[in-house]
């Protein structure tokens, strides 16, 4: 067995041990990027291999090995790689304005380095310094705006809850409102998407950079009935969400870009068909033609919209064929 693939399967003990209901093979394709029949040999070894190692098939037909093994707990990962992943992840919470988040992430860190003995705490901090320091300038580009660390937090412990949030929106002396949660979609802008009972039950956005003030209130609510963030999220092309916009797009990508655009992920429902002149062609269903505007301009002359109409009457004209590099 080689040295990764023996790291592959002391992961899999260790989520195997730690999920209640064990692991599928569907779950370990997607855990691990491999293929069924990988799967199914990760399964082998792990029963060769290891003690307490039992299947169970669940309701929905599938089969689920867990490992009720005790000792599987005293694996780790080495101290820097979780060091340097709770710091980069404290980093960006912090960059985000989650100032909770990042403080217990940072606490987290903390505690790891306590347990070590002193010389071991100052090597690891040494190595995880270093490695940070060489990533120092692997941050998300372009420009954002900056949300109110006191608002989100607010926001946080509401949707905890889920507990009915106040708050002041859109001008500082607009009224007060009273809004249920729904969760938060994070981008260049962000949008708390809610309801607000006195306007119905229609799941609404609201712009954080927008909200003055918030407070957690201590009343409970119901979530809308189905409701799904992910779904909700995958309605529009970004973060804007309009209804009359939702349909099917389609583009084109020129032979020359075709290969660049195939490593992009545009959509979560996104099918692509390579065609036989060497375009690619990009189909999804989403709504924010102007946020896709945004994005389109970046490819220049690269990509044509096929549909829909209203998408492409805004983005003729403004396909430049001077760029020099692709997205």
């Amino acid at each position: 067995m080689s040295f990764s693939k023996a790291q592959d399967l002391i992961r899999l003990a260790r989520l195997a041990a730690t999920r209640r209901v064990g692991m599928s093979l569907e779950e370990i394709c997607e855990e691990f990027d491999v293929t069924h029949r990988t799967a199914q040999r990760m399964t082998e070894a792990l029963e060769t291999v290891f003690t307490g190692v039992e299947w169970q098939d669940g309701p929905d037909r599938r089969r689920r090995w867990r490992v009720a093994d005790p000792m599987l707990d005293r694996l780790r990962p080495k101290e820097e790689t979780a060091i340097e992943a709770l710091e980069i992840a404290g980093r960006a919470a912090h960059a985000e304005g989650r100032a909770r988040h990042a403080k217990a992430l940072y606490d987290l860190r903390e505690a790891l380095l306590s347990r070590l003995a002193p010389r071991d705490a100052l090597r690891t901090e040494a190595d995880a310094e270093a490695v940070l320091t060489a990533m120092g300038s692997v941050t998300t580009p372009g420009p954002r705006v900056n949300l109110k660390p006191m608002v989100l937090d607010a926001i946080i412990e509401a949707l905890r809850g889920p507990f009915r949030l106040r708050l002041r929106y859109g001008e500082t002396d607009s009224p007060e409102r009273i809004i249920e949660p729904h969760g938060l979609l994070l981008g260049h802008r962000s949008y708390l998407v809610a309801r607000q009972p006195s306007r119905g039950d229609m799941i609404l956005n609201f712009r954080t950079d927008r909200i003055h003030s918030a407070e957690a209130l201590d009343e409970s609510f119901a979530m809308a009935d189905g409701f799904s963030l992910d779904d909700y999220a995958a309605q529009s092309f970004g973060v804007y969400q309009d209804p009359a916009q939702y349909g099917e797009v389609v583009w084109r990508f020129a032979p020359e870009a075709a290969a660049r655009a195939g490593e992009f992920r545009f959509h979560p429902t996104q099918v692509l068909e390579p065609m036989d002149d060497g375009s690619l062609i990009v189909r999804f269903h989403a709504a924010g033609w102007l946020e896709m505007t945004w994005h389109l301009y970046q490819w220049g002359d690269k990509v044509e919209v096929i549909s829909p109409e209203g998408l492409r009457s805004m983005v003729e004209g403004y396909r430049r064929v001077d760029f020099g590099a692709l997205p």
